[in-house]
């Protein structure tokens, strides 16, 4: 088939590989200059499919509420919320429920460990390299968050992830940088898990794309589409015919497809990240993380790149890309120093902002859209990077008639009418 993506997010550009793979003539439309250059541009780089959940979980309106006026707070609400996404809130907060939260996190783990699998498949296969380390920690820094943690402990031996709880000296053994100085009662350590370089993966992955025919059209922005046999684009006032059409148009997605009749409830959570390069001292080549870390406490990760290191984290409700909240950056410049003072160049550092396209309930909708020719794989929220390539797989085979080797149960567009 001729076949048009919408977006080269990590999304689009997994898409576009695997429908390339499968011998379709790929066109990607992408608004911007180059691929990964939005929301995949600059986040943890984090694939652990264990901590893949819905943002919609038990005690979590209670959180955002408590959370959403400190100084360090995770959850932050910018201008807009909640008058203007009431309706987004409101299907969120009934989506917290446990019975919805708990179906939603398994149909999240369950891509996401597919996902995983894939992304090592095409690691191996392609010779890919994009600065990845293994090894995941979730640092639990006093006995509360301890005690809080054991219940996801329970949920990840039912699900079959490895995993280990480890002592602050284990710990430490594990990530010898991590400093002394910060109080630490206990970690989980997931030895399967761990951090890549998204957009730089998503550039190599385009690579291999274009080596099977798949043409990259950036700076091209599609105004409408038009269902039928042979969907059609308006690409900047031109017109151009396919036999199927894949949006993968993050939260612009809702633009698109709410004139055809199709109202994803799709809401921009806004993520922070700052990137700087490590010192280097003769005799301590281990300075920094050895891979990815999260403080459980502010929600922030921490990623070894290369010879760099990330630091993101937060939830901004109603943001906008120029505004940044001093407070979200001052927490992640924080939890960098209590871990790794004095680890990294900040002087040099760059902070990056970026919209996540979130669904109230959590998991992402892919497959058919229910419009003649119009395909989805949207609103993988801040797991995009984990739940990547197993969407792009699973929607390959939907399309090409196939079915697809997981169950994709309660991830289509229907559960959202």
């Amino acid at each position: 088939m001729r076949v048009a993506v919408i977006g080269a997010g990590i999304i689009g550009v997994t898409t576009a590989y695997e429908l390339a793979a499968d011998g379709h003539e790929v066109s990607v439309f992408e608004r911007g200059p180059s691929v990964a250059g939005g929301t995949s541009f600059a986040n943890a780089g984090v694939v652990a499919p264990g901590y893949v959940t819905p943002w919609a979980a038990p005690g979590m309106p209670w959180k955002v509420l408590s959370q959403m006026f400190g100084r360090h707070a995770a959850i932050r609400v910018g201008a807009g919320v909640p008058f203007r996404d009431a309706a987004w809130l409101w299907r969120w907060w009934r989506a917290c429920r446990p019975a919805v939260h708990e179906a939603n996190r398994t149909r999240m783990h369950r891509l996401a460990r597919y996902s995983r699998d894939r992304l090592d498949g095409l690691t191996e296969r392609l010779g890919l390299d994009y600065e990845r380390a293994m090894g995941y920690m979730v640092l639990l820094r006093s006995e509360r968050e301890l005690a809080r943690a054991r219940g996801g402990l329970k949920l990840l031996a039912e699900l079959g992830v490895p995993f280990e709880l480890v002592d602050a000296a284990r710990a430490r053994l594990l990530e010898p940088g991590l400093s002394e100085a910060t109080a630490l009662r206990a970690a989980v350590h997931l030895p399967q898990d761990g951090v890549g370089n998204c957009r730089q993966f998503a550039h190599l992955l385009k690579a291999e794309a274009q080596k099977l025919g798949a043409g990259f059209r950036f700076q091209q922005s599609v105004q409408a589409i038009r269902p039928g046999t042979n969907p059609q684009l308006t690409v900047d006032g031109h017109e151009h015919s396919f036999d199927g059409v894949v949006v993968c148009a993050g939260h612009d997605a809702s633009s698109l497809l709410t004139p055809l009749g199709l109202r994803l409830p799709l809401l921009p959570v806004w993520g922070y990240s700052l990137t700087a390069p490590l010192r280097e001292f003769d005799g301590h080549p281990g300075i920094g993380p050895r891979a990815a870390l999260m403080d459980e406490r502010y929600k922030v990760a921490i990623s070894r790149l290369g010879r760099r290191v990330r630091v993101a984290g937060s939830a901004e409700l109603g943001g906008t890309a120029e505004r940044f909240h001093t407070g979200a950056m001052s927490t992640l410049y924080k939890v960098l120093h209590d871990w790794f003072p004095g680890a990294a160049h900040l002087a040099q550092a760059q902070r990056w902002k970026g919209a996540r396209p979130m669904l109230p309930d959590g998991p992402p909708v892919l497959g058919a859209s229910g419009r003649p020719g119009i395909w989805v794989n949207l609103g993988h929220g801040s797991s995009g990077w984990a739940l990547s390539a197993g969407s792009a797989r699973a929607l390959a085979d939907l399309m090409g008639g196939r079915a697809p080797v997981i169950d994709l149960e309660g991830l289509g567009v229907e559960r959202l009418a």
